[in-house]
């Protein structure tokens, strides 16, 4: 309410008490005024009726809920059921015009200014996160490789005669698939075995830069989140050849927001040389619903010229749940998740080496992979060929998700192109093994349960000779 209705209020309810109903009104719309005036995401997290004010406060600026609204067009912000119309706060309008995700909605200015400050708040968190230089962002509401390929068609129109994207090897379906819905040809840079770890062989990359001509080459598309025993690309080496070359570079951060290590391999590689937008995941790094990612870059220009190759307008859900939790949580809940995280990934590494020396495995030598972990699984495959797959069944059966199992020699053809050694990262790693990750909101009971029933199925393995019940081997194994 308003002064003038809480004045009204004092002649029907005791003044004292208007007033102090008052003061708790002001305390809300205190939190609100500072995300206006600074756009940051705030130090703590709001309560959830502060958040559910605001996000009505927002709603009612918005034509579908004006009192009296008479529309006649062929998008009104109708909604048949009350029930989706409350998932959605009322903000049915999306976000964005026809020729501009980013643009202003006259018919929806509460859905403009929950986009613009979303966007605000997200760019504030990734420079807390590490990107300290980063320029600009937007959500978009597509997933990480959708979101990658409209970064690819947007630099068609800055290299037109580019066919060829430059990408060390990351066999993660996405990543492939979005440079040829692109319609670009992937040149797969195959990576380089350095103790345990998979990395990008640099010498490669300039090796096909220089046989296929700068010229022809739209970007080079690199990983920094990724599954073990591959780490990070060489970011500021990347980053420097680009820039030397004057060859655009693309970053698939998908799950790195939650990653110091990855988040300063891009704010280096933009010190050094050049990243022109790097993509990221919100369901990954945020704990939200699939469906949304974020493209952030160091030129605001670039960045507003990926927003308008964006067709038409936009779901707004992907924002809207990306503000709720940041809101909520603030940056003091945000940064206890990544501190979290980061312990729990030390206690998953102990859990797991302790577990593989107890079964005559190791766990493999991966320091420049800040998330995922892999254990190999030579003694199993010495079992039987089938027993490392049938792992991966027995975990699955058991409410063990996440948890990838890699045999050796698997071929997969993907859009055309046949992977030799699929799924770990190499057409000839030395050994199969089992990936774990730490992830932003695994707990240690999470790892406490996986590890009690990884044991299980090893031992149960190992009795077997690599055996297992027809129910285990029904599950199969994917990406």
């Amino acid at each position: 309410m308003n002064s003038d209705n809480f004045n009204l209020s004092e002649k029907i309810v005791s003044p004292s008490y208007i007033r102090q109903g008052s003061q708790a009104r002001r305390g809300h719309e205190q939190l609100i005024r500072q995300l206006l005036e600074q756009g940051k995401c705030p130090e703590e997290g709001w309560n959830e009726s502060t958040v559910e004010l605001f996000l009505s406060e927002l709603a009612v600026m918005d034509s579908n809920n004006f009192l009296g609204n008479c529309g006649v067009g062929e998008r009104e912000g109708r909604v048949a059921s009350s029930l989706v119309a409350r998932r959605h706060y009322r903000l049915i309008h999306g976000i964005g015009r026809s020729g501009d995700i980013a643009a202003i909605q006259p018919k929806a200015a509460g859905s403009s200014l929950l986009n613009k400050l979303t966007n605000s708040v997200v760019l504030d968190v990734l420079k807390l996160a590490g990107v300290r230089s980063v320029a600009s962002c937007f959500v978009v509401p597509m997933a990480t490789g959708m979101s990658l390929t409209l970064c690819f068609l947007t630099l068609r129109h800055r290299r037109p005669k580019a066919r060829y994207i430059i990408w060390p090897r990351i066999d993660q379906k996405s990543c492939f698939k979005s440079m040829i819905t692109a319609g670009f040809e992937p040149v797969v840079v195959e990576n380089v075995l350095e103790g345990d770890e998979l990395r990008t062989d640099l010498e490669a990359v300039e090796r096909k830069i220089e046989e296929f001509g700068a010229e022809n080459i739209l970007c080079v598309h690199s990983t920094t989140s990724c599954f073990a025993p591959r780490v990070p690309d060489r970011l500021e080496e990347l980053s420097s050849l680009c820039s030397k070359h004057d060859i655009p570079h693309i970053v698939n951060n998908a799950y790195g927001v939650q990653s110091s290590k990855c988040m300063h391999l891009i704010q280096q590689g933009a010190r050094v040389g050049r990243i022109d937008a790097f993509v990221q995941s919100l369901d990954k790094n945020f704990m939200v619903p699939v469906g949304g990612a974020i493209i952030a870059g160091f030129d605001e220009s670039f960045i507003q010229e990926i927003s308008k190759m964006y067709p038409g307008r936009a779901s707004a859900s992907p924002s809207l749940d990306v503000l709720i939790t940041l809101l909520t949580l603030g940056v003091c809940g945000y940064k206890k998740y990544l501190s979290e995280r980061k312990e729990i990934y030390s206690f998953l590494a102990e859990q797991l080496k302790s577990l593989a020396s107890a079964h005559g495995e190791r766990l493999l030598h991966t320091p420049h992979n800040p998330i995922s972990l892999a254990m190999s699984l030579d003694g199993l495959q010495a079992n039987s060929d089938k027993a490392v797959t049938q792992l991966g069944s027995m975990l699955f059966t058991r409410q063990v998700s996440g948890a990838r199992v890699i045999p050796l020699g698997k071929e997969q053809t993907v859009s055309g192109h046949t992977f030799r050694g699929f799924m770990s990262h190499s057409e000839s790693y030395p050994c199969p093994y089992l990936n774990a990750a730490s992830a932003v909101g695994i707990t240690r009971e999470d790892v406490t349960v996986c590890i009690k029933r990884l044991d299980k199925c090893l031992k149960t393995l190992k009795k077997e000779g690599g055996a297992v019940s027809s129910s285990d081997q029904e599950v199969s194994i994917g990406e």
